[in-house]
């Protein structure tokens, strides 16, 4: 067995398992609330499902790993409209993928270069961050690094955290933005620095952006890689590649249905790398993309429930707890008045509430666990149901 493997962690959601074994609700508690669980819950839109169901001959097919032409112009389209970008090649700067989870997955097993054995190979990201960056980076055999993300700091990456000998090594750094779990959006002046980084020591960034469309100013959509690379004349996208999904967008995480896209050389290496790995998309699903990656309606309305749970959520909480928006996003990255851990059990056994302690998001670097005193909240519910949670978590927070 490959070794590596010894060095990942139980996933979140087992330690989550594990951290209530011993707990039992008390029996008066009304109705058990799940917010722990990044899954969204409202209705998938029908106009989706319709064409999933007329595409069902497809199935017939083995599909290509480039997907459809008309997926990719449907997905070049809105990436141009949406970013204001000029252009974008359809046919090299585009991919279609499961979801962005195997994406940024497999995209490391491409990228990583472990043929000079006495340079350990470095990838960093974000801290707390989407375990999935940790895992990718130890099984394409490099060493991950952590930028701890601090409430003092408005959540932002200090890249000074880590020494020049560390980012000579780096080949590749994860960014998620909008954040997952603080909800933070990279600025434009953000951007310039990560990619002075990348020019002077040639590493590749991969942009997760699966949160993009949650935000809740019409008007001020969050900044995007490609948009951010294009502002500063970085023609092709050089050593950027962009990770997005329908599955928050759109209501359809059962779908797994996502894109990459930007750096063209980049892109036709891991072409090649997905050819072998078997990823190809299901017919009737690239059909249901195409179709949902040209609409915008139905995203408008989806992040006005999204806005009304959270300013409902900011309303209930905002005389107990120190709660603020985020900048995008579905989560509540919350401060808590004891232990994430204590915080979350509290929850479960006394309101029937359950959420994700930010240590599990977290790892201990530059002495401290940035996710130690917080804990994750995913407003994914129906409206009542997170008001309702809301007012549950109130109560037992004022009980401290």
């Amino acid at each position: 067995m490959n070794p590596s493997l010894e060095n990942l962690q139980l996933y979140p959601f087992q330690k989550l398992t594990k951290l209530f074994e011993d707990l039992v609700p008390r029996d008066s508690l009304p109705t058990p609330i799940g917010l722990h669980i990044g899954e969204p819950r409202h209705s998938t839109p029908e106009f989706i499902r319709q064409e999933l169901i007329n595409s069902l001959e497809g199935l017939a097919h083995y599909p290509t790993v480039l997907g459809t032409d008309r997926l990719r112009a449907s997905i070049a389209t809105w990436l141009t409209q949406r970013y204001h970008l000029s252009s974008i090649d359809p046919d090299t700067e585009v991919i279609p993928v499961n979801g962005s989870r195997e994406a940024l997955f497999s995209f490391a097993q491409a990228v990583i270069d472990t043929d000079h054995k006495a340079i350990q190979p470095a990838v960093v990201c974000q801290n707390p961050f989407y375990q999935i960056y940790e895992g990718a980076a130890l099984l394409a055999g490099a060493t991950p690094y952590f930028l701890n993300q601090l409430p003092e700091n408005n959540f932002s990456a200090d890249t000074a955290q880590l020494p020049d000998t560390v980012w000579e090594r780096t080949q590749l750094v994860y960014i998620c933005s909008p954040n997952n779990p603080t909800g933070k959006v990279l600025t434009l002046d953000e951007w310039k620095h990560l990619f002075d980084l990348s020019d002077r020591y040639g590493f590749v960034i991969a942009a997760d952006e699966c949160y993009s469309e949650i935000y809740f100013d019409e008007g001020h959509p969050p900044l995007g890689a490609l948009e951010a690379a294009e502002k500063f004349g970085r023609s092709g996208f050089p050593r950027l590649v962009v990770f997005s999904s329908l599955s928050k967008r759109s209501n359809v995480p059962g779908m797994r249905s996502g894109f990459v896209a930007g750096d063209a050389t980049i892109l036709r290496k891991f072409l090649l790398y997905r050819t072998y790995h078997g990823s190809a998309m299901n017919p009737a699903v690239q059909a249901a993309s195409t179709v949902a990656w040209s609409d915008e309606q139905h995203v408008a309305e989806n992040r006005k429930l999204y806005y009304e749970k959270f300013t409902g959520a900011m309303h209930i909480l905002g005389d107990t707890l120190p709660v603020s928006m985020p900048d995008a996003g579905f989560y509540l990255w919350l401060r808590t008045p004891v232990s994430g851990i204590e915080f979350s059990r509290r929850l479960y056994r006394e309101g029937n509430v359950t959420v994700l302690p930010g240590s599990y998001l977290a790892r201990e670097a530059h002495g401290m666990d940035p996710g130690e005193d917080f804990v994750r909240i995913a407003l994914v519910a129906p409206v009542v149901e997170c008001m309702e949670a809301m007012e549950r978590i109130r109560d037992i927070a004022r009980k401290f």
